[in-house]
């Protein structure tokens, strides 16, 4: 294969971070579910991908989504991939399934 193709697609590259979902309190996560964010998400059957955007794209409505975007943010982060199995990051909240806002 052509090394030019291989250094242009590293050119290309969007950094990703997998968290688990339980950084998100049940509203935030049926939202995700039924692709309501405030924000662009693309549903799984396990989480979903969410774009953050480089800077940036929008502010979430959600607060506890919000305050992941910020860190994301600092972190240079372009996606979110929220997944039951993901790791939990030390810092951030942790809601139970049926946790309320």
């Amino acid at each position: 294969m052509d090394k030019t193709i291989v250094t242009r697609l590293l050119e290309l590259v969007e950094p990703l971070a997998a968290l688990s979902i339980s950084h998100l309190t049940a509203t935030t996560r049926q939202k995700l579910a039924n692709d309501d964010l405030s924000v662009n998400v693309y549903p799984n059957d396990y989480g979903g991908f969410v774009y953050v955007g480089a800077p940036p794209y929008t502010v979430p409505a959600e607060s506890d989504m919000a305050m992941i975007f910020e860190a994301a943010r600092l972190a240079g982060i372009v996606w979110l991939k929220f997944d039951s199995d993901a790791a939990i990051v030390d810092g951030l909240p942790i809601f139970e399934e049926t946790d309320p806002l």
